[in-house]
């Protein structure tokens, strides 16, 4: 294994652990916050927003992209445009011939 390898995997695994151990912090905190203040309305009401705006944010962007997105060619007319390239190659290369036969 490359040393670039073993680089690869502890930067890996410095950073799923990291992420790990982010993560229980954040939930302890969040049931801390729930569950032994006073703020825990307002919390969840920011949750339940948050939650939200995501969700129709990512529906809304999802929406944008299929209103503005041309639609693809037909299949007839990419077939069509093949067939051309391909009739323009047969020509050229008949023409090669001609010449080298010369």
């Amino acid at each position: 294994m490359s040393l670039g390898g073993i680089r690869g995997m502890v930067s890996d695994k410095l950073v799923g652990s990291t992420l790990l151990i982010v993560s229980i912090i954040v939930i302890i905190v969040y049931g801390y916050l729930v569950f032994a203040t006073d703020y825990w309305m307002i919390l969840l009401k920011l949750t339940a927003f948050v939650a939200i705006a995501g969700i129709f944010g990512i529906l809304g962007w999802i929406g944008y992209t299929l209103a503005t997105t041309p639609p693809p060619k037909p299949i007839e007319e990419i077939e069509k445009e093949i067939e051309e390239e391909l009739k323009k190659l047969e020509k050229e290369l008949e023409e090669e011939e001609k010449k080298e036969k010369e």
